[in-house]
Order: structure tokens, then C-alpha cells, then sequence
């Protein structure tokens, strides 16, 4: 049983890692998911122990950036929204229109499913930039903080 647990967790953190590193150019929580991963990954290998919190720390600076200023908020905000419209197109799944200049079999490729990840996606993304604007937007004591907490990481990485 516990060596089934085992592969169970370390699949699951590769499967994270693999989903999360296509999901830094595809619509999704890239570096969340690796997060995720190497947390799983980091119960079995000191490799993945190290990578633990200077990924997490990007993460949240990247969540602090997003909701430094309104446009960054407003962008981000539409930009959720805009995926999850086309988890909307895929899901009702139109016919081909007729300026699509390929087979109609090439419309919409990856059927219901697509749709599903899009619209999981962008909630996940609303519900990110919900927290980082809870945790960051106009708190300067907070954003310090996180810096601080980079800076010694990065310290801490080169020997210094």
C-alpha cells in the first residue's frame, strides 16, 4: 500500500510539473502547477526539496505584479474572462463558420474537453487574482515583505 501511495504522488507531481510547464505558454496556472508538483515531487527527491520555495516565491511575485495597478487588474481580469468565452465556444461547440478556410473537422479541435480546461482555467485565474489582490493591492508592507523574502532567497542560492 505505501509504495502504490508512493507512485500515486510522484506520478501526480510529474504530471503537474509536465501540465504546469505547458501551461506557462498555454492558457493556465503554469508556475502554480509546478508549485504543486514539486511539493509532491519534494517528499521523494532533495532535488525537488531545493526548487520548492524559489518557485513559490515567483509565483507570488508574479501574483503581487498582477495587481500592482488597475490596467494590470483590468487586463488580467479580461484576459480570464476571454479564455473562459472560449471555453464557452467550445462547449456549445457551432459548426464551422464559413470563412474558416480548413475541413470543419479542424474547427474547435479537442472537442467538450477543451472547453472544460478553458473554463477551469479561467476560474482558477479570477480566483488567483482574487487572493493576490487581497493579499497585495495597496499594501506596500506586504509587496516589502515578499521582496524581502526574494532577496534572501537569492542571497541565500549565490552564497552571499
Amino acid at each position: 500500500m505505501r509504495h502504490t501511495r508512493r507512485l500515486l504522488l510522484e506520478g501526480l507531481g510529474w504530471l503537474l510539473v509536465l501540465a504546469g510547464i505547458a501551461a506557462l505558454v498555454l492558457p493556465g496556472p503554469g508556475l502554480l502547477m509546478i508549485f504543486a508538483g514539486l511539493v509532491l515531487l519534494s517528499q521523494q527527491y532533495a532535488w525537488a526539496e531545493r526548487r520548492v520555495e524559489p518557485v513559490r516565491l515567483r509565483a507570488l511575485g508574479a501574483a503581487a505584479d498582477s495587481v500592482e495597478t488597475w490596467p494590470r487588474i483590468v487586463l488580467s481580469t479580461l484576459a480570464a474572462l476571454v479564455i473562459a468565452a472560449f471555453g464557452v465556444l467550445w462547449e456549445v461547440d457551432p459548426p464551422a463558420p464559413s470563412w474558416w478556410p480548413l475541413k470543419a473537422t479542424w474547427w474547435l479541435l479537442g472537442g467538450a474537453w477543451t472547453g472544460v480546461t478553458l473554463l477551469i482555467s479561467a476560474l482558477l485565474a479570477l480566483a488567483l487574482l482574487g487572493y493576490s489582490y487581497r493579499r497585495f493591492h495597496g499594501k506596500p508592507d506586504a509587496r516589502k515583505e515578499l521582496d524581502r523574502e526574494i532577496d534572501d532567497a537569492r542571497d541565500e542560492a549565490h552564497g552571499d
